[in-house]
C-alpha cells in the first residue's frame, strides 16, 4: 500500500534515497520481514542504550535465565546483566548508607500537609496510640511543623530541635531545621554562623545552600541577599529547572540590587509552575529595559523564542491563565 501510494504521488520520479527523511518502503518492508522471520526462531536480539553505548544479546524469551538475576526473582524488569554487591551469607540488603529515610519522610509529610496545626493535630495522635510515643523523626516532624505555623510554636520548635541535635549531632535534617528555628527565634548571628559550618562541610550541597538561602532572604537586607546570591549562583545551571530555587534565587537577586537578574529568575519561576504566559510577559519587559547588557539579552530572547509556541498554542486552544484573568 505505501508502495503504490508513494508512486501515485511521485509523478514516476524516484527521489534518491540519500534526500528522503524516511527511509524508503524497499527498505522498510525488507526490515519488517527479517524482524518477521526473526521473532519464529528460538531467539530474539535484545538491544540495550547504556551510559557506555549500545548493548545487544541474544536472549530465549521462553527460557529467562532466572541464574543471571542478582536478586534470584526472576524480575523481568531488570536488566539480565545487572550485577549487584549483596552482602554475604545472604543478609539482607541495607536500606541505605545515610539512615536518614524516616527522617526524610517526616519532612515530606510536613511540607504535604494541607496545614502545619493539623499536622500536629495528627502527631498528638500518634503519640497517644504509639506505645513508646512519638520515635524521634516524628519529634522531628513536629518540631518543624510547629516551625513552619509560627508564632509561639517557634519557641517550642527551636527547643525540641535542640534536644534532638543533643541526641543526633550529626543528623543535616535537624540541624537545618535547627539553623531555620535559630534565624526566626532573632538569633541570625547563630543560625549564619551554623550554616557556615554547614556549607564549609559540605560544599555546594544543594539542600544546605536552598535553606540556608531561604534564612537569609527572611532575614532581608542588600548583604544578605548578595551572600545568598553567591552562594547560589554556582548551583544555578543544575538547578535551573527548579521552580523553588529560581523562586529563592530571584529574591536573593533583588535583595542584591539586581534586578535584571530578579526579573529573569522569576520570569523562569513562573514557567516552571506552569505560568508560561506570565513568564512571556515578564520576559518581554525585561527585554524593553535600558542598559540590559548584551548576555543577558541574548538569553531572554532564547528563552521569548523557546515559550512563545507554548504560548501561542494554549491561546489556540481557549485555555488562559486565571491570574492572568483576574488581573
Amino acid at each position: 500500500r505505501m508502495s503504490a501510494a508513494m508512486r501515485g504521488n511521485e509523478g514516476g520520479y524516484s527521489t534518491p534515497d540519500f534526500l528522503r527523511t524516511h527511509p524508503v518502503n524497499i527498505t522498510r518492508i525488507s526490515e519488517a520481514k527479517a524482524r518477521a522471520e526473526q521473532m519464529k526462531k528460538d531467539t530474539v536480539l535484545l538491544t540495550t542504550q547504556t551510559p557506555t553505548g549500545v548493548r545487544q544479546e541474544r536472549v530465549n524469551p521462553s527460557e529467562p535465565d532466572v541464574s543471571r538475576d542478582p536478586l534470584g526473582s526472576g524480575n523481568l524488569l531488570l536488566p539480565a546483566g545487572l550485577q549487584l554487591s549483596l552482602p554475604a551469607g545472604g543478609a539482607a540488603m541495607p536500606r541505605g548508607a545515610s539512615g536518614l529515610f524516616d527522617w526524610a519522610r517526616e519532612r515530606l509529610r510536613v511540607l504535604s500537609a494541607p496545614t502545619p496545626s493539623e499536622l500536629i493535630r495528627e502527631y498528638e495522635g500518634l503519640k497517644r496510640s504509639q506505645k513508646d510515643g512519638l520515635t524521634d523523626a516524628q519529634r522531628y516532624g513536629v518540631a518543624i511543623a510547629r516551625l513552619r505555623d509560627g508564632g509561639s510554636g517557634t519557641r517550642q520548635a527551636l527547643q525540641d530541635l535542640q534536644q534532638l541535635e543533643s541526641e543526633h549531632p550529626d543528623n543535616l535534617w535537624v540541624e537545618l531545621a535547627l539553623g531555620e528555628a535559630e534565624s526566626r527565634s532573632g538569633q541570625h548571628t547563630e543560625a549564619n554562623r551554623r550554616f557556615d559550618a554547614l556549607i564549609k562541610r559540605l560544599p555546594q550541597n544543594r539542600p544546605v545552600a536552598l535553606t540556608y538561602a531561604a534564612v537569609l532572604n527572611e532575614q532581608g537586607g542588600t548583604e544578605a541577599g548578595q551572600r545568598a546570591q553567591a552562594m547560589l549562583r554556582p548551583l544555578l545551571a543544575r538547578s535551573a529547572d527548579d521552580p523553588v530555587f529560581q523562586a529563592t534565587f530571584a529574591r536573593a537577586s533583588e535583595l542584591a540590587g539586581d534586578s535584571s537578574r530578579a526579573s529573569e529568575a522569576y520570569a523562569e519561576a513562573a514557567y516552571l509552575n506552569g505560568r508560561p504566559e506570565q513568564a512571556l510577559i515578564q520576559f518581554q519587559a525585561l527585554l524593553k529595559r535600558p542598559g540590559l547588557d548584551y548576555v543577558t539579552r541574548a538569553r531572554v530572547d532564547a528563552r521569548i523564542e523557546s515559550i512563545m509556541p507554548t504560548v501561542l498554542e494554549m491561546r489556540r486552544l481557549g485555555v488562559h491563565d486565571p491570574e492572568m484573568s483576574r488581573n
